[in-house]
């Protein structure tokens, strides 16, 4: 895991910054558009599985910042995971703000299909939205909830990857799974998940780096 972890000089990030900047120029150029099109309009034509419609929404309301902040909230309690837990929450705060005004500047509308699948017991939270500029709740590039789904992955896994060296890679199916359920209930475009992740782990690289979480958990073996 400590591949995941790199300063701002680093290979690794300047591949990632470049990653972001080529996939947000394809989303303002469009060109991707047709193909994102066909995909939300192909997970609109299966739903109706009422098993399937609820995991996903279920998974899709992990990722809302509430509930992530009340996590890290926890972690910082215990004296054990303290900087774990600051580190999520600094990269939750600065996550949220970035995307909302990454969406502002790119101001990508969601897409414009109705759920028809099963209701969710409870609403749906909104994804991230750009609150400095108008119609900002329907702002769709980059997912908020992909980009801390991703950070989440990183830094768990980091955390755990002195104790269970190999089991900790499979927390990245968590970002995955969150992506996908993203795109399945119709909040956002392929692209609009792609980018969010690479932005997650963009931040989530360079951040831990800065608080030296790497060093931290070695020497714990949290």
């Amino acid at each position: 895991m400590q591949k995941w972890i790199f300063d701002l000089r680093s290979r690794p990030f300047v591949i990632l910054v470049l990653a972001f900047i080529f996939i947000t120029i394809s989303v303002l150029l469009g060109i991707t558009a047709e193909f994102e099109e066909s995909v939300v309009e192909y997970f609109q034509s299966i739903l109706g599985n009422q098993s399937l419609d609820l995991l996903m929404q279920s998974i899709t309301e992990t990722g809302d910042v509430i509930y992530m902040l009340i996590f890290g909230a926890i972690l910082l309690i215990v004296r054990k995971t303290r900087r774990i837990g600051i580190t999520l929450m600094i990269l939750l705060v600065f996550t949220t703000i970035l995307t909302g005004y990454i969406k502002c500047g790119v101001d990508r509308d969601r897409p414009n299909l109705e759920f028809t699948g099963t209701p969710f017991p409870i609403e749906i939270s909104s994804d991230t939205f750009a609150l400095f500029c108008e119609g900002g709740a329907n702002a769709s590039y980059p997912s908020g909830h992909a980009a801390r789904a991703t950070i989440f992955g990183i830094i768990l896994g980091l955390s755990l990857s002195y104790r269970f060296p190999r089991g900790c890679y499979l927390l990245f199916l968590y970002p995955i799974l969150v992506s996908i359920s993203r795109v399945y209930i119709l909040q956002h475009f392929p692209m609009d998940v792609i980018g969010g992740a690479i932005l997650g782990a963009l931040l989530a690289g360079v951040i831990a780096k800065k608080t030296k979480l790497h060093k931290i958990t070695s020497e714990s073996k949290i």
